[in-house]
């Protein structure tokens, strides 16, 4: 009885093996054939004042220009 639930076993860590290797090749495949521009201007991050990172490059804000008014005028 034991070899027989022996032999089940290794079976069905077979089938899990061989599903879970199906399974990594499909996602390899979905992954592969997924359109990718590779452009520069997709890859771009920026970082805010506050350290978030953002796809579009933030807007300067009003205490920047004053700042730099100022540096102006000096």
């Amino acid at each position: 009885m034991a070899r027989s639930q022996n032999s089940f076993i290794k079976k069905q860590k077979a089938q899990k093996k061989r599903k879970k290797k199906e399974e990594k090749f499909k996602k390899k495949m979905e992954k592969k054939n997924q359109d990718t521009s590779g452009a520069l201007e997709d890859m771009m991050a920026y970082v805010d004042e506050f350290g978030n990172i953002l796809s579009e490059p933030p807007e300067e804000s009003d205490e920047s220009e004053k700042k730099a008014e100022n540096d102006n005028e000096k």
